[in-house]
């Protein structure tokens, strides 16, 4: 659906990466090492999002830092296409909630390659992870999103995921 709107692929996994979660942040050198791309075409489409007002960058230190643009009068609506995109829109509070001690919950396969799939692989790292909770939501969740959920909790050695939440430190 939105990959064939949006043609840049890179594009696609930064407005997933930003949209999906208001807090997440990201500097050029840390995304395009997520991503597994290269630098150059992430500070493109990084450009491209800023100059839009689609993102907005800091200084931290010696790295510009990215997040998405709460205040941009498309930010709603976007982040409600990239939820439903993704097929999460109904589910991410109600994990989080129950889920136990989430640290970071991970994006992986082919939505983290900014393509259309028909399923969703997520990893969730943490402590004390109420696991069969996860697995049984996962499974009640498929049907809900016409999509295979897969939940694992140990991240893969594949290259190109995206962060969808990580605890504050």
């Amino acid at each position: 659906m939105l990959d064939a709107l949006i043609t840049s692929k890179t594009r696609l996994k930064l407005l997933i990466k930003f949209f999906v979660s208001a807090k997440n942040t990201g500097y050029l050198r840390g995304i395009a090492e997520e991503f597994d791309e290269s630098t150059n075409a992430v500070r493109k489409e990084l450009n491209l999002l800023t100059d839009a007002g689609f993102l907005e960058k800091a200084q931290a230190q010696r790295k510009i830092l990215y997040q998405a643009n709460t205040q941009h009068p498309l930010f709603n609506p976007l982040q409600r296409l990239v939820h439903s995109f993704l097929g999460i829109d109904q589910v991410i509070d109600q994990v989080l909630e129950r889920a136990g001690d989430v640290d970071r919950v991970v994006l992986t396969g082919a939505y983290a390659k900014g393509q259309e799939s028909d399923s969703v692989d997520i990893v969730i790292l943490g402590d004390n992870l109420n696991s069969a909770y996860l697995l049984q939501l996962a499974e009640k969740t498929s049907p809900l999103i016409k999509k295979k959920v897969t939940v694992s909790f140990v991240m893969p050695q594949q290259a190109g995921h995206i962060i969808l939440y990580q605890k504050a430190s």
